[in-house]
């Protein structure tokens, strides 16, 4: 007989740039328990092809990793990656709910690059408290609310790459119950009831995403093209070595100050790092002219963060307290899981995030 009852269990599926990570949770007395895990290192490709060979080589592999698991549900919640969404914080005035879909859609031309017929729109009205109660808001006109504007969150995604989404997770046999972006399954799983303005940085094997998240809700998000990988070939290159050997001199020295060729190794990774820094000022400079409340502190993510004196390097910058996120600090876990899964870290954030999402 099984901890958990099934049917109340999720799995939260992580298509990652250079990996597959899977985590099933569920549910024990409102708190999200551990079930199983999985990953596969290798490249999904999704975002850059849609050819029926790389969903084939996804979906092979996503079995594979669910079937060593042994998870218990096939109810699936992913994420698309921030970098392919466009996300937009607009302000309106309070109008009839009909009205309102209108303008959004009006407002969505002007940030998204793309054809809205080509785009899946969603938005959500973040004033919550200012929003009409009971099932029949939607009928409600919406004018005789105190305030005079509506703070709006507008996403808008290709509608090619959610279907081809939809038909990984169908062809894998799983039940695609949810599809959302990245930066609130890191929200979920590094931040939670933390109100206060925090950035996460996630710096992945391909590229680094920058999210800014407030009152729980991500308002800023950005991305580059750097990421794990970008370091290990800079010194692979600076060395004339291979990427095997470039990998582990960049986990064992980090930023940490050298001598003579070791030197050379955290001068490379500052170089590369040095571009993540500009973009993290770049989006702390944006944010701040919006008049907003302070950032109080930057939580890293992805398995790059783990780099070797990263934390303090990027405090002593930015003057910013620097954290490395733990995802599983809100889940409950065997105790002797516990070296297995801090090592694994914040490399499994996401997907993480993404299983909590029908749970807490």
């Amino acid at each position: 007989m099984g901890l958990f009852n099934s049917n109340k269990n999720y799995l939260g599926v992580d298509l990652g740039t250079s990996s597959i990570k899977v985590v099933e949770l569920g549910s024990e007395k409102g708190k999200p328990r551990l079930v199983t895990y999985g990953f596969s290192e290798q490249s999904t490709d999704i975002i850059k092809s849609d050819s029926q060979e790389v969903q084939k080589k996804i979906v092979s592999t996503l079995r594979s990793i669910i079937k060593k698991a042994k998870a218990t549900t096939i109810k699936t919640v992913a994420a698309l990656p921030s970098f392919a969404v466009f996300s937009s914080i607009i302000s309106l005035p309070t109008m009839s709910k009909k009205d309102l879909i209108a303008a959004v859609r009006w407002e969505a031309k002007k940030f998204v690059p793309m054809p809205l017929e080509e785009m899946i729109l969603d938005w959500k009205i973040l004033n919550e408290e200012n929003k009409d109660k009971g099932n029949d808001r939607k009928e409600k006109n919406i004018s005789d609310k105190k305030t005079k504007n509506y703070k709006i969150l507008l996403t808008a995604a290709p509608k090619n790459l959610v279907q081809r989404y939809v038909e990984i997770f169908k062809k894998a046999d799983l039940q695609l119950v949810s599809l959302e972006t990245e930066a609130f399954a890191l929200e979920r799983s590094l931040i939670g009831n933390d109100k206060s303005a925090i950035m996460i940085v996630d710096i992945g094997a391909i590229a680094c995403d920058i999210s800014i998240i407030a009152d729980g809700i991500p308002i800023l998000n950005r991305s580059i093209d750097i990421g794990g990988n970008t370091i290990t070939k800079a010194i692979a290159n600076s060395l004339n070595i291979n990427l095997e050997r470039a990998e582990q001199f960049k986990r064992d020295f980090g930023i940490a100050p050298g001598s003579s060729t070791q030197g050379q190794i955290p001068r490379t990774i500052e170089f590369i790092i040095s571009s993540i820094i500009n973009e993290i000022k770049y989006v702390l400079n944006l944010y701040q002219n919006q008049g907003e409340k302070e950032i109080e502190k930057i939580v890293l993510a992805g398995g790059s963060s783990f780099l070797p004196n990263l934390t303090n390097y990027l405090e002593k910058i930015l003057n910013l307290k620097v954290f490395i996120g733990d995802p599983w600090a809100r889940i409950i876990y065997p105790i002797d899981l516990k070296p297995v899964l801090q090592e694994l870290g914040p490399r499994f954030a996401v997907a993480i995030g993404l299983a909590m999402r029908e749970i807490v």
